[in-house]
């Protein structure tokens, strides 16, 4: 009965839409809705979709990219029948697919439509093109087009062919010596059984084409035969497209459409008019747009349901949809309506069958879907428990986490989202091969890395330590109080307390005879005697006794009086018999007389001999009963305090603080020497105090200094460990460990005495070279470090050594492989390989050798007997063959060559350098560290786990340390936030969407406003995610409470590509599009594309204005198209200097081998941070030449560089953090020297300044696309078209059809009243199509210079949402960092202004020093002094007289303004504002007259700006510049006001246009005439703080202003 009544009301609904079309039909057949279509390509050209899927499964696992080639040449000859490009890329993922498993599969298949690899393959293009130019070619070879498609590049020469490859392959080593061997990368494709030091043979060449088969079937048995090195780098040559086989080619042949990026059409308030009025084009198709998407809900219909139940009502329905969706679209609800609106849209989602699906379809169609969320009557309980979860979490705040670590919302990216996703599922897919439970599978994702720690303490207590104070026993503190609460009392910023209590322990180490070491004294002495309330103490040491302590392997050596004492040590010995006889602070006198003496001296050099014994003599002859010269003669002799000298040097050398040279601890961290790291480091450690103090921690009793190092105080400082800038290698050892016959799984390791049937949750791996002492100074300390009991550790060693077959160190090694493997449980095991070690390294004969063995083995109670009979029946063949497969995964996995030491511990990567010391104290540093902050947590989960499937007799301690060792490490290569958040405290009952399995191995958590922005982003992401990868989710809803306003005013579409973009009857590859189905014809939208924060995009096809889309004007066209251009790749970074600030104005280059100065940038003072603009390719950064590369040096880890090199070869931008250090010498050099700040009393010709040197070498701007007409000129003068004298720059910006139009009327007003060259400077973010074709056409004609420049937004600056407002901020915000540093001065002209002047008067005008230049804003137009909101309220107080400037015209002194930082001031004040909404009204104009106290204005005379709106008409005659200001009284359009307002406007715009029809091929369109609204009374409101007052109010407000027009307000 139900089914019926349901049946027969489904009915009635189709009934009811039939009569409700037959009243719209006549309406929808004359008002057709249109489409938006919307493409994103790359620059380059398409890449081959086989060679990208290579790419991604060498990601995956690298052995994997081999496999795959394998398979596709043993099937290609099968492959004859037809195929399409739809049938290629299912056989290309099928053979993908096949080699990877469960939901990798899916990433897999999202992220080859994505074409993720693709700048992978144009780097590797780079590469082919560096290697066919380093030889030269003969005619008859041609690699393309047609020609040869493969060759091997040796570095000494090319092979095209293989019978020549061949030839050579016979004696790849004759003439090796004679050329440089190829260069290498990590993300190169070597061949898994090559041979690490044979010839390097490079192949570039393409799987599929003809030549590729023979060539690498060659390489592979010359590799297998340890012949080369064989490498791969995947190659197709333009114009071997057609040799390439079954699918090789698919993709080259078509751009290559991006996706994973939005679009967004936002409705545009048009009060003031500000479209072209000339004749709307008609729009071409570029290709057959998308159908529409039926299945979308359209007011509570869902037609695609309709239409399978009634198909010959198709127009009718079709005709009732469009009608609705063009009636549906609501940009202003009333008050009432709106107040709920956040919680309707929850209820909606949360209520769905699918709830992400609705979320995409509400959020991404808001204008439309509106008026009906907001009649929905709202269930209480939704509203309650967000409101309740909102008194924990802002209303509006969007927070996410995957498996437990923050995400940034406003950064992430599909390709971020993926590689996230991908990384987990990879981790879980190995996790369960090793047969971990899937719970605690989930648990171990879910585990958080530790927050990178600044806290480490060095443990440096001792009695070498030589206190010159105590607060709380010295008589000199008495007077201060002694209770630490008074740490807990407030204090004025940068107050010291003076506390008699050792708060602060600063021990310095030094060597005494030293200049670092003596000005460090100076220092001690002064603070000591300023009361600084600080415990100061020295470690003193010897610098050449610690290169002995080096060389002897810290062993101290032997005592020789024949041997001179070095003069630290004597140093040392004399202040030690001051401090005993005379007392500390004698002793540090002694120490300050010597620097004294040798400041007297004027010697620069270190201190010599008679400055101590001067020293000496002089701090004790006041008080001396003998003379203290017969004093220094016998300590001198006697050798008095020789040892103690000398135990001090090593207690320094085992600390590891020897190689720092000079250091301070404070409080046992580790810091620079100077004084403003030690006042630094103490208001750092206040918190921690304050905290210890106020939960009872610390009191009056405790010992400061011992509770900390006692808590977390580390035993060893090195510098490879711990403390150094280079970030720690951590490398999966998880594959490694997979499979009965993987490398780890093999390993026998040795343990401290009777721990070896306990677990062990650390795992040193060392790999030592035998054959070297470095080696078996590292293995012997190996040994040293079980013997010292480590019940947590345990060792394994991978010999990374050549054999010879009969030297000892074969020998040596068999003996390690049989003690590990047969004898480790023996006692004194570890005892007979310490003595074997150092009997190992002065033995000469193997037959003594061996007999040694026999006797340490006796001795240490192993029967030499059996041992002797194991040595001999050892393996060689089967040892060398593990030999090989270790020096593989040495090579492959780790990065190390042949010869390395190198310690890993549970997958950290530690080095060891020729200089560096390492000790087996070195080791219990990293276990120490890595149990503490890596592996503790995981050990704890591990052993919880009940093992299923796994054989019992197998559960012993050595798989469980395996388990925690693999997991361990490949945990910490996982990049992602140590940051988590308690989602669990939010309730999810009623306003929450719960999906998904809880043994999914991905889990996401996340907090969404589902009606903001990023809201409209997350939706398709998740969705996504939820399609590929199946995770479970908690999405928790928090919408805005409240609303008074519409929250999202736009259409919103995601690009993901689909199976459909690839054709299905041709080998097209369409490539992903947003489509926009049936939007408003009457609402005049605008276009914003949401890309990865790395990309710079730019519309390179366009027929109309995507600034003002008004669909309705389209004519027969039904859908409008656009093509935009992924114009370069943003390289960005953070520069700094070690306790320093960023070095602001530190200027680098980028390039290649060949040409090292593409593009060029400079520092920023906020955060360090700079851009470049880059492409796909091997990037090489340095320096510029001048005081730059004269003052720093690239820091690389511990290592200075001149050079440092960067892999572009994803489309996922990350930033790069770069490290740089002054040179010796140049410690105190600025790096800006200022200049003179009259302009005019500058020189010119001076070259040595920094100024003149920058013009040098920049030649194009940052990042630049240069697009001079005839190069990049410096400010000389040069003769030009008839024109002479100094180049005028000038800089202009302009969004849509309209102010195009208006910027051409300007060039051509500037050009005609100047004879002298003019060089314009255009934004190009915004500039369309059509004006950059004709751009170029004009600059010749008109004989002017111009260069289009473009910066990306940096990420952690406040971004504008509002297209306008970015284009403001354009105008003021990167001024310093946007042009070419050669260029030192520019005049901003607004498009739509008129100039009556020869701008080269403004041009040369002296500025008095200042960086900018305006015009105060006229006052002689009574009328507008209700609009004068700087004359009243918070803009009154705050200019302090000072006027208010207008933004439609300015100077900039590029040179003062980058001298003064003016930047990055500008940037400051502006970050502060612009959080406020209510701030910066007028951006481009508010915030430098906001500034303008710290970046100071020179006021320009009142005549070079008039605009009708502020000036009275008798000043218009003097106007050297008119401007069209838009008038808030009458609001009258732009070009009405124009052709009023200035007499030459029509016949320059005639022109202008006359021209441009000429140049695109069209007829000069009619304009149309354009009414004025009348002018409407106001009264003037008082303005906030930061903020402009708003123009009055109008007795019909429309909701907001056009931006464009409130810019001149």
């Amino acid at each position: 009965m139900k089914t019926r009544i349901r049946s027969g009301f489904q009915i009635l609904i189709i009934i009811a839409v039939c009569i409700i079309v037959c009243g719209y039909s006549v309406s929808a057949e004359t008002q057709r809705p249109k489409n938006v279509q919307v493409a994103l390509r790359a620059k380059w050209p398409g890449t081959s979709l086989l060679l990208e899927a290579g790419e991604l499964l060498s990601k995956e696992w690298k052995d994997l990219f081999w496999e795959f080639i394998e398979a596709w040449l043993n099937n290609e000859s099968g492959n004859t029948d037809p195929f399409t490009a739809k049938d290629c890329l299912q056989k290309i993922s099928n053979y993908g697919k096949s080699l990877v498993t469960g939901p990798l599969a899916s990433v897999f298949d999202l992220s080859l439509t994505l074409r993720s690899s693709s700048p992978r393959l144009v780097l590797y293009q780079q590469l082919a093109e560096e290697s066919l130019s380093s030889f030269p070619l003969s005619d008859d070879i041609n690699p393309s087009p047609g020609g040869k498609c493969c060759w091997v590049d040796t570095g000494g020469a090319l092979f095209f062919d293989v019978p020549e490859l061949l030839l050579w392959l016979r004696d790849p080593h004759k003439n090796g010596d004679g050329f440089q061997q190829p260069e290498l990368f990590d993300f190169d494709h070597v061949y898994f059984d090559s041979s690490k030091g044979s010839p390097i043979a490079i192949l570039y060449g393409a799987l599929g084409t003809n030549c590729f088969k023979d060539f690498h079937r060659t390489l592979v048995e010359a590799a297998k035969e340890g012949k080369v090195k064989y490498v791969l780098r995947p190659v197709l040559p333009s114009g071997c497209e057609s040799k390439s086989g079954y699918c090789g080619a698919i993709g080259t042949k078509d751009p290559l459409n991006l996706g994973g990026y939005g679009v967004e059409l936002a409705l545009k308030n048009m009060e003031y008019k500000a479209m072209d009025d000339s004749e709307i084009k008609k729009g071409v198709t570029l290709e057959d747009p998308h159908t529409e998407d039926l299945s979308q809900e359209v007011r509570g219909f869902i037609f695609s349901k309709i239409l399978e139940r009634k198909p010959e009502l198709t127009s009718e329905i079709m005709a009732f949809r469009d009608s609705l969706l063009s009636s549906a679209v609501s940009d202003t609800l009333n008050v009432w309506e709106l107040k709920d609106l956040g919680h309707q849209t929850v209820q909606k989602i949360v209520r769905a069958s699918d709830p992400l699906q609705s979320m995409q379809e509400i959020n991404q169609n808001f204008p439309s879907v509106v008026s009906y969320l907001s009649r929905m009557k709202l269930n209480d309980s939704i509203k309650e428990e967000i409101l309740a979860n909102q008194r924990m979490i802002p209303p509006g705040k969007s927070l996410m986490a995957l498996n437990g670590a923050l995400i940034d919302i406003d950064d992430i990216d599909l390709f971020m989202l993926l590689d996230m996703a991908h990384q987990e599922l990879s981790l879980a897919d190995q996790y369960t091969k090793l047969k971990i439970p899937s719970s605690t599978v989930r648990k171990l994702l879910a585990t958080l890395p530790p927050p990178d720690s600044n806290t480490i303490r060095v443990d440096f207590r001792s009695d070498h330590v030589h206190y010159l104070n105590n607060l709380e026993v010295d008589a000199r503190y008495k007077q201060w109080r002694s209770s630490l609460n008074e740490l807990l009392m407030p204090v004025f910023p940068g107050q010291l307390r003076y506390i008699r209590k050792n708060l602060y322990h600063a021990v310095y180490v030094l060597d005494p005879a030293s200049i670092c070491g003596l000005e460090t004294i100076d220092t001690i002495v002064t603070l000591f005697e300023n009361s600084l309330p600080v415990r100061f103490g020295v470690i003193l040491y010897s610098g050449k006794l610690i290169q002995k302590l080096e060389e002897n392997g810290g062993e101290l050596p032997s005592s020789d009086s024949s041997i001179k004492e070095d003069l630290s040590s004597l140093t040392i010995r004399l202040f030690l018999y001051i401090k005993e006889s005379h007392g500390i602070e004698k002793a540090f006198q002694f120490l300050s007389n010597i620097h004294k003496l040798r400041m007297e001296s004027g010697e620069e050099d270190a201190p010599v001999l008679h400055h101590v014994e001067g020293a000496f003599v002089e701090t004790l002859l006041p008080k001396a009963k003998t003379p203290p010269q017969d004093t220094l003669l016998k300590l001198e002799n006697e050798q008095s305090f020789h040892e103690e000298s000398q135990q001090s040097s090593l207690h320094v050398f085992k600390l590891g603080l020897a190689k720092l040279e000079c250091s301070l601890l404070l409080n046992g961290l580790v810091l620079d020497s100077n004084e403003e790291a030690l006042m630094n480091a103490m208001t750092d450690e206040l918190p921690r105090l304050q905290e210890q103090v106020y939960y009872g921690r610390i009191n009056s009793r405790t010992d400061i200094l011992d509770k900390y190092l006692s808590e977390n105080g580390i035993h060893r400082y090195n510098l490879q460990i711990v403390g150094g800038k280079a970030k720690p290698k951590f490398v999966s050892l998880t594959p490694s460990i997979l499979g009965d016959e993987s490398l780890l799984n093999n390993i026998e390791y040795l343990h401290s005495v009777g721990t070896m049937d306990d677990l062990k949750p650390i795992t040193h791996l060392l790999a030592v070279d035998v054959t070297s002492r470095k080696g078996i100074k590292l293995l012997h300390e190996g040994i040293r470090y079980l013997l010292a009991d480590s019940p947590r550790g345990r060792v394994g060693f991978l010999f990374n050594s050549d054999i010879d077959s009969d030297s000892n160190s074969l020998i040596f090694m068999k003996v390690l492989e049989v003690t590990s493997s047969s004898y480790s449980h023996k006692k004194k095991v570890l005892n007979f390989l310490d003595h074997l070690c150092s009997y190992y390294e002065s033995s000469q004969e193997s037959q003594e050798f061996l007999d040694k063995i026999s006797e340490l083995a006796d001795a240490n109670g192993i029967q030499s007997k059996g041992f002797k009979s194991a040595i001999s029946e050892f393996s060689v063949d089967r040892f060398t063959r593990h030999l090989k497969k270790v020096g593989r995964f040495l090579n492959g996995q780790l990065g190390l060559e042949k010869g390395d030491n190198a310690v890993i511990t549970n997958g950290r990567v530690v080095r060891l350098t020729d200089d560096a010391t390492f000790l087996s104290q070195d080791l219990h540093l990293l276990e120490a560290l890595e149990y503490k902050q890596r592996t503790k947590h995981i050990a704890d989960i591990i052993e919880e786990v009940t093992w299923e499937n796994v054989d019992p007799d197998t559960l012993m301690s050595k798989f469980m340390s395996d388990i925690i060792m693999s997991v361990t490490s490949s945990l910490s290569t996982r990049d992602r936030s140590s940051e988590g958040a308690r989602f669990e405290m939010l309730s999810a009952e009623h306003s929450a969407v719960v999906i998904g399995s809880e043994n999914s191995s991905i889990h996401i958590d996340a907090v969404l406003d589902p009606l903001s922005s990023s809201g409209q982003k997350m939706a398709s992401l998740l969705r996504i995610l939820w399609k590929c990868s199946q995770p479970s989710m908690r999405l928790v809803f928090n919408p805005m409470s409240s609303l008074v306003d519409l929250p999202l005013k736009n259409y919103y579409r995601f690009v993901t590509p689909t199976m459909d973009d690839f054709s299905s009857t041709d080998l097209t590859v369409h490539g992903p599009k947003a489509f926009f189905a049936n939007m408003p014809l009457s609402k005049t939208l605008t276009m914003n594309l949401d890309v990865p924060e790395s990309w710079l995009i730019e519309p390179v096809i366009a027929i109309h204005d995507l600034d003002n889309i008004l669909l309705e004007n389209l004519g027969d066209t039904r859908t409008l198209q656009a093509v935009f251009e992924l114009e370069a790749l943003i390289l960005t970074g953070h520069c700094s200097e070690k306790d320093h600030d960023p070095p602001r104005g530190l200027q680098m280059i980028l390039g290649t081998k060949k040409n090292p100065h593409l593009v060029d940038t400079l520092v920023m003072a906020n955060l360090g941070y700079w851009q470049m603009k880059v492409s796909p390719g091997v990037w090489y950064l340095q320096l510029a030449p001048g005081r730059s590369s004269d003052l720093y040096l690239l820091q690389d880890g511990q290592e200075m560089r001149s050079t440092k090199r960067i892999i572009i070869d994803q489309l996922r931008g990350k930033p790069f953090h770069l490290g740089v250090v002054k040179k010796k010498g140049k410690e105190h050099e600025q790096l800006l020297i200022p200049s003179d700040d009259d302009e005019s009393s500058r020189k010119q010709d001076d070259k040595d300044s920094w100024n003149s040197n920058i013009l040098k070498w920049a030649s194009s701007l940052i990042g630049g696309n240069v697009q001079t007409k005839k190069g990049v000129k410096t400010e000389v003068d040069n003769v030009s078209n008839g024109r002479k004298g100094k180049t005028i720059n000038i800089f202009s910006i302009a969004s849509g059809h309209l102010y195009e139009r208006f910027l051409k009327i300007m060039i051509l007003s500037v050009l005609k009243n100047t004879q002298r060259p003019v060089k314009f400077w255009f934004i190009k973010n915004y500039l369309s199509p059509q004006f950059k074709d004709v751009i170029p056409h004009m600059a010749e004609e008109y004989g002017f210079e111009y260069e289009l420049i473009t910066y990306k937004w940096p990420s952690w600056l406040h971004k504008q949402q509002e297209k306008q407002r970015i284009i403001w901020a354009y105008k003021i915000l990167f001024l310093d960092v946007i042009f070419p540093l050669s260029l030192e001065k520019v005049i901003f002209v607004d498009a739509d202004q008129i100039v009556r002047a020869d701008m080269g008067e403004l041009y040369d005008m002296n500025l008095k020093g200042r960086p900018l230049a305006y015009t105060p804003f006229c006052d002689n137009n009574r009328d507008m002094d209700g609009y004068r909101f700087w004359r009243q309220g918070f803009w009154k107080e705050h200019l302090r007289g000072r006027p208010y400037h207008i933004s439609a015209l300015y100077v900039v002194d590029l040179i003062k303004f980058r001298e003064t930082a003016a930047g990055d001031n500008l940037r400051v004040f502006y970050e502060t504002l612009s959080k406020d909404p209510n701030s910066l009204s007028n951006l481009d104009q508010d915030l430098p007259n906001y500034a303008q106290h710290t970046v100071p204005i020179f006021s320009l005379p009142q005549e070079w700006l008039w605009c009708e709106s502020w000036c009275g008409n008798s000043t218009k005659a003097r106007a050297k510049t008119i401007d069209l200001c838009n008038n808030p009284m009458t609001k009258e359009p732009k070009l009405q006001g124009a052709r009023r307002i200035v007499a030459e406007w029509p016949d320059l715009d005639l022109e202008a246009r006359h021209f441009t029809s000429k140049i695109l091929g069209e007829a000069v369109s009619p304009v149309e005439k354009v009414v004025s609204p009348p002018a409407q009374p106001h009264v003037a409101e008082e303005a906030g703080p930061g903020q402009a007052v708003s123009p009055p109010v109008q007795p019909q407000p429309t909701e907001d202003e056009d931006e464009e027009s409130r810019a001149e307000l």
